[in-house]
Protein backbone atom coordinates (compact mmCIF):
# COMPACT_ATOMS: atom_id res chain seq x y z
CA UNK A 1 0.00 0.00 0.00
CA UNK A 2 1.25 3.43 -1.14
CA UNK A 3 2.16 5.76 1.72
CA UNK A 4 0.77 8.96 0.07
CA UNK A 5 -1.18 9.63 -2.74
CA UNK A 6 -2.16 12.70 -5.14
CA UNK A 7 -5.04 11.30 -6.26
CA UNK A 8 -8.60 11.98 -4.90
CA UNK A 9 -11.36 9.95 -4.96
CA UNK A 10 -14.52 11.24 -6.33
CA UNK A 11 -17.60 11.74 -4.37
CA UNK A 12 -20.98 10.80 -5.11
CA UNK A 13 -24.11 12.83 -5.75
CA UNK A 14 -27.55 12.62 -3.90
CA UNK A 15 -28.32 9.72 -5.85
CA UNK A 16 -24.95 7.37 -5.69
CA UNK A 17 -23.80 8.57 -8.92
CA UNK A 18 -20.30 9.93 -9.89
CA UNK A 19 -20.40 12.80 -12.94
CA UNK A 20 -16.64 11.68 -14.72
CA UNK A 21 -15.76 13.40 -17.30
CA UNK A 22 -14.74 12.40 -20.98
CA UNK A 23 -11.30 12.50 -20.11
CA UNK A 24 -11.59 9.90 -17.25
CA UNK A 25 -14.17 7.80 -19.39
CA UNK A 26 -11.52 7.58 -22.45
CA UNK A 27 -8.70 6.70 -20.16
CA UNK A 28 -11.26 3.69 -18.86
CA UNK A 29 -12.23 3.02 -22.25
CA UNK A 30 -8.59 2.73 -23.16
CA UNK A 31 -7.50 0.40 -20.32
CA UNK A 32 -10.43 -2.29 -20.38
CA UNK A 33 -10.32 -2.36 -24.35
CA UNK A 34 -7.04 -2.83 -24.24
CA UNK A 35 -6.66 -5.71 -21.30
CA UNK A 36 -9.77 -7.25 -21.87
CA UNK A 37 -7.64 -8.82 -25.59
CA UNK A 38 -4.45 -9.14 -23.12
CA UNK A 39 -6.04 -11.48 -21.05
CA UNK A 40 -7.78 -13.62 -23.33
CA UNK A 41 -7.43 -17.15 -23.43
CA UNK A 42 -5.49 -16.52 -20.29
CA UNK A 43 -7.89 -15.72 -17.61
CA UNK A 44 -10.01 -18.22 -15.49
CA UNK A 45 -13.00 -19.49 -16.47
CA UNK A 46 -14.36 -18.18 -12.89
CA UNK A 47 -13.03 -14.41 -14.38
CA UNK A 48 -14.86 -14.65 -17.91
CA UNK A 49 -18.55 -15.54 -16.33
CA UNK A 50 -17.96 -13.18 -13.79
CA UNK A 51 -17.13 -10.34 -16.63
CA UNK A 52 -20.25 -11.76 -18.48
CA UNK A 53 -22.14 -11.34 -15.21
CA UNK A 54 -20.82 -8.12 -14.94
CA UNK A 55 -21.59 -6.58 -18.25
CA UNK A 56 -19.13 -3.70 -17.58
CA UNK A 57 -19.50 -0.80 -19.82
CA UNK A 58 -16.57 -0.16 -22.12
CA UNK A 59 -16.94 3.29 -23.10
CA UNK A 60 -17.47 4.84 -19.42
CA UNK A 61 -16.16 4.48 -15.98
CA UNK A 62 -19.08 2.09 -14.62
CA UNK A 63 -21.12 3.30 -11.55
CA UNK A 64 -21.11 0.79 -7.97
CA UNK A 65 -24.43 0.47 -7.55
CA UNK A 66 -24.79 -1.20 -10.86
CA UNK A 67 -21.69 -3.14 -9.87
CA UNK A 68 -23.33 -3.69 -6.65
CA UNK A 69 -26.17 -4.94 -7.70
CA UNK A 70 -25.08 -7.92 -9.89
CA UNK A 71 -22.41 -8.92 -6.41
CA UNK A 72 -25.37 -8.82 -4.61
CA UNK A 73 -27.43 -10.92 -6.77
CA UNK A 74 -24.76 -13.69 -7.20
CA UNK A 75 -23.05 -13.53 -3.35
CA UNK A 76 -24.17 -11.00 -1.26
CA UNK A 77 -21.51 -8.72 -1.97
CA UNK A 78 -21.15 -4.99 -2.75
CA UNK A 79 -18.48 -2.13 -3.67
CA UNK A 80 -18.10 0.41 -1.31
CA UNK A 81 -16.59 3.64 -2.16
CA UNK A 82 -13.57 4.57 0.31
CA UNK A 83 -10.74 7.20 -0.34
CA UNK A 84 -7.75 6.48 -2.71
CA UNK A 85 -6.14 5.16 0.28
CA UNK A 86 -7.45 3.42 3.75
CA UNK A 87 -6.30 1.89 6.88
CA UNK A 88 -5.68 -1.88 7.45
CA UNK A 89 -8.08 -1.83 9.90
CA UNK A 90 -11.03 -0.10 7.85
CA UNK A 91 -9.73 -2.57 5.18
CA UNK A 92 -10.16 -5.57 7.19
CA UNK A 93 -13.55 -4.85 8.44
CA UNK A 94 -15.39 -3.54 5.11
CA UNK A 95 -14.30 -7.22 3.89
CA UNK A 96 -15.62 -8.93 6.69
CA UNK A 97 -18.78 -7.26 6.29
CA UNK A 98 -18.59 -8.09 1.99
CA UNK A 99 -18.24 -5.07 1.39
CA UNK A 100 -15.05 -4.44 -1.77
CA UNK A 101 -13.46 -1.68 -0.97
CA UNK A 102 -13.16 0.64 -4.39
CA UNK A 103 -11.09 4.07 -4.21
CA UNK A 104 -13.38 6.13 -6.64
CA UNK A 105 -10.32 7.68 -8.57
CA UNK A 106 -9.03 6.52 -12.27
CA UNK A 107 -5.12 6.94 -13.06
CA UNK A 108 -3.61 9.95 -15.19
CA UNK A 109 -2.23 9.29 -18.29
CA UNK A 110 1.21 9.93 -16.84
CA UNK A 111 0.36 6.64 -15.03
CA UNK A 112 -1.22 4.65 -17.76
CA UNK A 113 0.67 1.27 -17.13
CA UNK A 114 1.01 1.32 -13.87
CA UNK A 115 0.50 3.33 -10.51
CA UNK A 116 0.93 2.06 -6.84
CA UNK A 117 -2.52 2.83 -5.65
CA UNK A 118 -5.76 0.89 -6.61
CA UNK A 119 -7.80 2.70 -8.99
CA UNK A 120 -11.16 2.05 -10.13
CA UNK A 121 -10.47 0.08 -13.12
CA UNK A 122 -7.62 -2.26 -10.83
CA UNK A 123 -10.61 -2.86 -8.21
CA UNK A 124 -13.71 -2.95 -10.80
CA UNK A 125 -12.09 -5.27 -13.65
CA UNK A 126 -9.26 -6.81 -11.98
CA UNK A 127 -11.69 -8.03 -8.35
CA UNK A 128 -14.96 -8.04 -8.98
CA UNK A 129 -15.70 -10.52 -11.94
CA UNK A 130 -13.85 -13.16 -9.14
CA UNK A 131 -16.29 -11.59 -6.47
CA UNK A 132 -18.73 -13.27 -7.79
CA UNK A 133 -17.71 -16.87 -7.77
CA UNK A 134 -18.80 -17.76 -3.86
CA UNK A 135 -15.26 -19.70 -3.94
CA UNK A 136 -13.46 -16.42 -4.26
CA UNK A 137 -16.12 -14.21 -2.21
CA UNK A 138 -16.10 -16.37 0.99
CA UNK A 139 -12.15 -16.53 1.08
CA UNK A 140 -12.31 -12.74 1.01
CA UNK A 141 -14.25 -12.40 3.79
CA UNK A 142 -12.86 -14.76 5.67
CA UNK A 143 -9.68 -13.21 5.17
CA UNK A 144 -11.33 -9.58 6.36
CA UNK A 145 -12.33 -11.72 9.41
CA UNK A 146 -9.00 -13.40 9.94
CA UNK A 147 -7.21 -9.87 9.70
CA UNK A 148 -9.95 -7.74 12.03
CA UNK A 149 -8.62 -9.07 14.90
CA UNK A 150 -4.47 -9.93 14.33
CA UNK A 151 -2.46 -7.64 15.74
CA UNK A 152 0.29 -5.16 13.63
CA UNK A 153 3.04 -7.89 13.28
CA UNK A 154 0.35 -10.53 12.58
CA UNK A 155 -0.85 -8.14 9.36
CA UNK A 156 2.57 -7.92 8.18
CA UNK A 157 2.32 -11.38 7.66
CA UNK A 158 -1.36 -11.98 6.63
CA UNK A 159 -0.49 -9.32 4.18
CA UNK A 160 1.43 -11.99 2.21
CA UNK A 161 -1.30 -14.15 2.03
CA UNK A 162 -3.51 -11.52 0.24
CA UNK A 163 -0.81 -10.91 -1.72
CA UNK A 164 -0.38 -14.04 -3.22
CA UNK A 165 -3.66 -15.51 -3.85
CA UNK A 166 -6.27 -12.53 -4.20
CA UNK A 167 -3.48 -10.20 -5.76
CA UNK A 168 -0.98 -12.39 -7.85
CA UNK A 169 -2.50 -15.79 -7.87
CA UNK A 170 -1.94 -18.26 -10.60
CA UNK A 171 -4.23 -21.01 -11.28
CA UNK A 172 -1.77 -24.18 -12.83
CA UNK A 173 -4.68 -26.17 -14.74
CA UNK A 174 -4.64 -28.65 -17.45
CA UNK A 175 -4.98 -26.13 -20.28
CA UNK A 176 -1.84 -24.04 -18.49
CA UNK A 177 -1.43 -21.33 -16.62
CA UNK A 178 -4.70 -19.30 -15.90
CA UNK A 179 -4.70 -16.09 -14.00
CA UNK A 180 -7.41 -15.34 -10.96
CA UNK A 181 -5.47 -12.79 -9.07
CA UNK A 182 -6.59 -8.79 -9.83
CA UNK A 183 -3.30 -7.58 -9.65
CA UNK A 184 -2.40 -9.83 -12.93
CA UNK A 185 -5.49 -9.41 -14.61
CA UNK A 186 -5.45 -5.66 -14.65
CA UNK A 187 -1.72 -5.38 -15.91
CA UNK A 188 -0.94 -6.13 -19.49
CA UNK A 189 3.00 -6.60 -18.39
CA UNK A 190 2.54 -8.56 -15.27
CA UNK A 191 -0.42 -10.77 -17.63
CA UNK A 192 2.53 -11.73 -19.93
CA UNK A 193 5.02 -12.25 -17.48
CA UNK A 194 3.08 -14.45 -14.79
CA UNK A 195 1.81 -16.64 -18.07
CA UNK A 196 4.37 -16.28 -20.48
CA UNK A 197 8.06 -15.99 -19.41
CA UNK A 198 10.48 -18.34 -18.38
CA UNK A 199 11.96 -16.26 -15.77
CA UNK A 200 8.51 -16.08 -13.56
CA UNK A 201 8.23 -18.98 -10.73
CA UNK A 202 5.33 -20.60 -10.78
CA UNK A 203 5.24 -23.18 -7.59
CA UNK A 204 2.36 -24.68 -5.98
CA UNK A 205 0.64 -22.42 -2.78
CA UNK A 206 1.63 -23.75 0.77
CA UNK A 207 0.73 -21.46 3.38
CA UNK A 208 3.75 -21.08 5.40
CA UNK A 209 5.84 -20.64 2.11
CA UNK A 210 3.72 -17.98 1.24
CA UNK A 211 3.79 -15.97 4.69
CA UNK A 212 7.56 -16.16 4.28
CA UNK A 213 8.05 -14.89 0.90
CA UNK A 214 8.79 -11.26 0.56
CA UNK A 215 7.11 -8.92 -1.79
CA UNK A 216 7.52 -5.28 -3.75
CA UNK A 217 4.35 -3.59 -5.27
CA UNK A 218 6.51 -1.75 -7.64
CA UNK A 219 7.85 -4.42 -9.62
CA UNK A 220 6.90 -7.12 -11.96
CA UNK A 221 6.46 -10.44 -9.38
CA UNK A 222 9.26 -12.80 -9.73
CA UNK A 223 7.27 -15.74 -8.32
CA UNK A 224 3.75 -16.93 -8.03
CA UNK A 225 1.69 -19.26 -5.98
CA UNK A 226 -0.02 -21.57 -7.76
CA UNK A 227 -3.71 -23.28 -7.18
CA UNK A 228 -5.46 -25.50 -9.39
CA UNK A 229 -9.11 -24.16 -8.84
CA UNK A 230 -10.48 -20.95 -7.64
CA UNK A 231 -12.49 -23.82 -5.73
CA UNK A 232 -9.34 -24.88 -3.61
CA UNK A 233 -9.54 -20.52 -2.13
CA UNK A 234 -12.32 -23.11 0.34
CA UNK A 235 -9.50 -25.38 1.68
CA UNK A 236 -7.31 -21.83 3.20
CA UNK A 237 -10.97 -20.53 4.27
CA UNK A 238 -11.89 -24.23 6.51
CA UNK A 239 -8.86 -23.48 8.49
CA UNK A 240 -9.71 -22.30 11.74
CA UNK A 241 -8.47 -18.67 12.47
CA UNK A 242 -5.89 -20.45 15.34
CA UNK A 243 -4.38 -22.94 12.52
CA UNK A 244 -3.75 -20.11 10.26
CA UNK A 245 -2.34 -17.88 13.18
CA UNK A 246 0.02 -20.74 13.98
CA UNK A 247 0.88 -20.53 10.99
CA UNK A 248 1.54 -17.03 10.98
CA UNK A 249 3.68 -17.72 14.21
CA UNK A 250 5.56 -20.54 12.64
CA UNK A 251 6.48 -18.26 9.98
CA UNK A 252 8.26 -15.15 12.30
CA UNK A 253 10.22 -18.13 14.06
CA UNK A 254 11.59 -19.63 11.01
CA UNK A 255 12.23 -16.22 9.57
CA UNK A 256 11.65 -14.77 5.77
CA UNK A 257 12.60 -16.42 2.51
CA UNK A 258 15.64 -14.96 0.57
CA UNK A 259 13.90 -12.09 -1.92
CA UNK A 260 13.97 -12.96 -5.14
CA UNK A 261 14.24 -9.07 -6.53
Amino acid sequence: MAKSTKYISRTANENGFIDWSEEENAIWNELITRQLKVVEGVACNEFTQGLKLLNLPLERIPQLSDVSKVLKNTTDWQCEPVNALIGFGEFFKLLSERKFPVATFIRTREEFDYLQEPDIFHEIFGHCPLLTNPSFADYTQAYGKMGLNATKEQRVFLARLYWFTVEFGLLDTPEGIKLYGGGVLSSPKETQHAVFSNKAKRVPLNILDVLRTPYKIDIIQPIYYTLKKVSNLDDIRKHEVCEIMSFVEEAKLLGLHNPMY
